[in-house]
């Protein structure tokens, strides 16, 4: 039990940094209102690019920025396959994702880059959780924060209009094809920082490190609008309910790890998360709730 309250901070930290992809999720699936499936490749690309830089000498922060700046292209690419050749979000997605596969490769030349010999080029590092902690609860407040006020601007407003009501925001004069692909471009932007961060926490970056990703986003997504629904609807808590949710989901794996389920299920156990996130309110609003409320209209009347 020792071993695994101390890999509990590790399990935050992870938490933490996919929570910051589940940012980029909640943007196209939340306010834009469409599925994205840019994100595994995207995701990797972040990673791919900061762990050159950093192996080409450097700084992480130029890694961290040219991360995000080929995330944004990713993004650029998918909402003009959509918006310009009226193809179908999750189908541009795919083939943009498809695409960044064959880009990862050339980027790094090889399958996986390692960063870890130049460790004390990194803004963090796994073996020193304590320090990746705290650095990477700052950066994911300041990226929450930073959102919540953006998307308070004109120009937030107006894509979040896009995602609400995409007729009526045309009907006021919104260049909703425009907000779309700058939805698209910050959405992956955040998530392509999201692999870059990675990247320097587990000291190295891999074609496959954004394998599965679009699911871990959408469980945060998820988990966090379930925590934040009973709450209060403002959007900074929202946000926050992302990140919360991230936490969440990989404090459940890091459990079902250390009582020796075999690794191959967790897959299957993220589904399983997900469905019952998904499928208790509804069996709650439709089974319990009318169940509760006779019973307490049996309990007045009585």
């Amino acid at each position: 039990m020792l071993y695994y309250l101390e890999s509990l901070p590790g399990a935050i930290t992870l938490g933490m940094i996919w929570g910051i992809m589940g940012l980029g999720v909640f943007i196209t699936n939340r306010v834009l209102n469409m599925a994205d499936l840019t994100v595994d490749g995207s995701f990797a690309t972040g990673g791919a690019v900061c762990a050159v830089v950093i192996v080409g000498g450097g700084s992480f922060w130029l890694g961290l920025l040219l991360g995000f700046l080929a995330g944004l292209l990713c993004g650029l690419v998918t909402g003009l396959l959509h918006t310009l050749l009226d193809i179908p979000p999750i189908l541009a997605g795919i083939l943009t994702q498809l695409s960044l596969w064959s880009i990862n490769l050339k980027i790094m030349k090889t399958s996986n880059t390692p960063i870890a010999a130049r460790s004390f080029d990194l803004l963090f590092y796994q073996a020193n959780v304590s320090d990746a902690l705290w650095k990477i609860a700052i950066i994911s407040l300041a990226l929450v924060v930073i959102f919540y006020i953006f998307f308070g601007t004109e120009l937030g407003a107006s894509i979040r209009a896009t995602g609400n009501n995409p007729k009526m925001a045309r009907a006021q004069g919104i260049n909703t094809k425009f907000n779309i692909v700058l939805g698209l471009m910050i959405s992956n932007g955040i998530i392509a920082l999201s692999g870059a961060l990675l990247a320097q926490y587990q000291g190295f970056a891999d074609i496959n490190m954004g394998k599965g990703a679009i699911v871990f986003g959408l469980c945060a997504v998820v988990i966090g609008q379930a925590i934040t629904k009973r709450i209060t609807p403002n959007f900074l808590v929202r946000m926050l309910g992302v990140i919360f949710g991230s936490i969440i989901y990989q404090i459940v794996f890091q459990t079902v790890v250390f009582f020796g389920m075999d690794t191959v299920y967790l897959k299957m156990v993220a589904a399983i998360i997900v469905a019952l996130f998904l499928g208790v309110p509804y069996l709650n609003k439709k089974y319990f709730s009318p169940l509760f409320k006779k019973r307490k209209k049996s309990v007045v009347e009585g």
